[in-house]
């Protein structure tokens, strides 16, 4: 992948960026700015340099049309404050006051586009419905670099159309993502311990398929790990359960004794008779779960188990919480995981997503912590083995 160094000299240029701006909000008050600050080294390597920056992003799923309620005006504050100077909205996507403010630029001013999934084209499956799009976008730019890592895995206009019509090179913030997870995957140091959790093993079926010939210990947690142990013939009374997916988790069990890989399992789960954060909650054995109670988190005895597996690691990936964090009396699991991935002397990847949410709800200092991913279901396909789309197309 070319990096912006490849794309010569930027002042006076118009560089149309991707970022990933996608933050929780309560009303218009951004919850964590996490993925603004992942995007600052790029957008401020590019001011430096002199360039007109025009940043495109989205936010939320609006219906193709615009709705007040997914505006990026939250967003161009924040990035105005930790950028510490003015970023001009549009009011549009590609529109009169889109090409208004970007001609308005002039050498190291940004510019924030409104959100792109205010145009419907953005994610069309038509080529060239897409492409039209692209083509205006396009127009607004004399060069694009692409740093929303969280979108790279979509087919999308801003994404992968728009770098077919300008020189084009990654950001500082995929390229660090894409050669975190290489180092993770391609030749890791072992031993390579991959940590699941999460809700669904529908969700990582392609991860743990991929990763059960590449992986020393696979530790899984989570909603996900009820269905490991309907598999092996335990009673998980009112937890979550895939039961059509029971025999495809055979499967795996069966093939990762073959290959010799370490599946770890919880030993004991903390329950509760209702999902909530109030619902009392005990510790019973993982193979004893009674009828009226169900799994919300990994217990003490799993807890410690599950840190010394990964004490010794020399590359650590974890993608999943290990119970419901977001209430109290269900966040000891997912808080020992980081603990441990924290203290580890290895190379440690938090899988984007729910993990890298629980890193910052639970207080950590993000930088223990190797990298933390800002793409959940981008970083999950690149640990599937699938080519990601924003990627594939920034490397010619």
């Amino acid at each position: 992948m070319k990096t912006i160094e490849d794309l010569g000299e930027l002042r006076g240029k118009r560089v149309l960026v991707r970022s990933d701006f996608n933050v929780p909000l309560d009303g218009t008050t951004i919850t964590d700015d996490g993925r603004i600050r992942a995007a600052l080294p790029t957008l401020q390597q590019l001011l430096a340099e002199g360039a007109k920056v025009v940043v495109t992003a989205h936010l939320g799923r609006p219906k193709g049309s615009p709705d007040p309620k997914y505006s990026l005006a939250p967003v161009a504050e924040r990035l105005g404050e930790l950028l510490d100077t003015k970023v001009t909205l549009a009011k549009d996507t590609v529109g009169e006051d889109a090409r208004s403010v970007v001609g308005g630029l002039v050498d190291g001013e940004v510019a924030l586009l409104e959100n792109v999934r205010f145009d419907g084209r953005e994610t069309s499956k038509d080529d060239a419905e897409r492409g039209a799009f692209a083509d205006e976008l396009a127009a607004l730019a004399d060069a694009f670099v692409s740093d929303g890592f969280g979108v790279v895995h979509r087919k999308q206009a801003s994404v992968y159309d728009v770098a077919q019509r300008l020189p084009h090179a990654a950001g500082q913030l995929v390229f660090k993502e894409i050669d975190s997870l290489r180092r993770a995957t391609e030749d890791p140091e072992r031993p390579y311990v991959v940590v699941l959790g999460g809700s669904k093993v529908s969700d990582k079926l392609g991860v743990i398929a991929n990763l059960l010939g590449k992986a020393d210990r696979l530790l899984i947690g989570g909603g996900m790990v009820f269905t490991f142990l309907a598999a092996q013939g335990h009673g998980v009374g009112r937890s979550l359960l895939e039961e059509d997916q029971l025999e495809t988790v055979r499967g795996y069990l069966a093939e990762a004794e073959e290959k010799g890989v370490e599946i770890v399992l919880p030993t004991d789960i903390v329950v509760a008779p209702e999902f909530k954060a109030d619902s009392p909650a005990t510790t019973v054995a993982a193979d004893a779960i009674p009828d009226d109670q169900m799994g919300l988190d990994i217990g003490p005895e799993s807890q410690q188990a599950f840190a010394a597996k990964i004490a010794d690691a020399r590359t650590i990936v974890w993608n999943g919480p290990m119970g419901v964090f977001e209430f109290e009396a269900f966040s000891a699991g997912t808080r020992a995981v980081a603990q441990a991935m924290s203290d580890a002397d290895g190379f440690t990847i938090v899988g984007g997503g729910d993990s890298a949410a629980a890193v910052r709800t639970l207080g950590f200092d993000e930088t223990t912590f190797s990298h933390i991913s800002t793409g959940g279901g981008a970083s999950l396909e690149f640990l599937e083995g699938k080519t990601l789309p924003g990627i594939a197309v920034l490397e010619d």
